[in-house]
């Protein structure tokens, strides 16, 4: 069974329901009605009894590439109440294994969006990149907790103040990816684990994912929670004015006189 979106793909086969983003000509970049229909698939998998397992995977050379900048900029967010903290509540809510199928490019929330997954198997020819203050923003999806909790402060500083890309070798290095697999065996690899979970006990298994996530699920929540004002304060700064419409002018922004 099948559901195709313009940019969302839905496939149930058994147990498992595979979410692909499936805009490879713009390097699987989201729009807000993709954040709609992603939000709308992780919602049918948590409903669904049939369904025990989530995998989210991407087409072509990319896993997504963040943020549509332009669809995103039309209309920003202004509350939690936006496609793109729903998505982010509906990660957080999962209660059944996710794997995340990294088969390229993962920038931004395409990186962060990692964090919430169970299982994370990446190609060797994936990149991650946390890019938000060279948008003149800052960290989400809980990614200001997650990171230094997994790696700690200066290596998370690193990754966040910096915003460079870094391999899937060291992803499984600092703990966000499980195996790096070649790329014409990952979503083999990814199915079979997935066909694995599908077999246990299912009660148990979200009894289990819930007692791994409850010792921090008030903070994370309160974390998201604050990211998100800051987030959405700032994309009105100046300083994220600058770094847009360099981004849109394809210069190099100048942030020289802001304090």
């Amino acid at each position: 069974m099948s559901q195709n979106q313009a940019h969302i793909r839905v496939e149930q086969t058994d147990a498992i329901l595979k979410v692909m983003i499936h805009r490879p000509r713009k390097k699987n970049a989201l729009t807000l009605s993709m954040y709609e229909d992603l939000t709308a698939a992780i919602i049918r998998a948590e409903e669904t009894p049939e369904v025990r397992v989530l995998v989210m995977t991407g087409e072509g050379d990319a896993f997504t590439s963040g943020n549509d900048l332009g669809d995103f900029m039309q209309s920003p967010p202004t509350s939690v109440d936006t496609p793109v903290f729903r998505f982010l509540k509906a990660l957080l809510n999962f209660s059944k294994p996710l794997i995340a199928s990294v088969n390229g490019l993962a920038i931004g929330i395409g990186t962060t969006m990692l964090l919430h997954c169970d299982f994370v198997y990446a190609s060797e020819e994936a990149q991650f990149q946390l890019p938000f203050i060279r948008l003149g923003l800052v960290p989400e999806a809980g990614a200001s907790l997650l990171f230094p909790q997994m790696i700690g402060h200066r290596r998370a500083a690193e990754l966040l103040m910096l915003g460079e890309r870094f391999s899937a070798s060291e992803a499984v290095e600092y703990g966000l990816v499980n195996q790096v697999i070649p790329a014409d065996a990952l979503m083999g690899h990814t199915l079979k684990t997935a066909e694995r979970l599908a077999t246990l006990p299912p009660s148990a298994m979200r009894e289990t994912k819930r007692l791994l996530k409850a010792p921090q699920r008030e903070s994370l929540e309160a974390v998201m929670l604050s990211e998100g004002e800051v987030f959405m304060r700032r994309l009105s700064s100046p300083e994220t004015a600058e770094a847009i419409g360099a981004f849109f002018m394809k210069r190099e922004p100048d942030f020289s006189s802001f304090t």
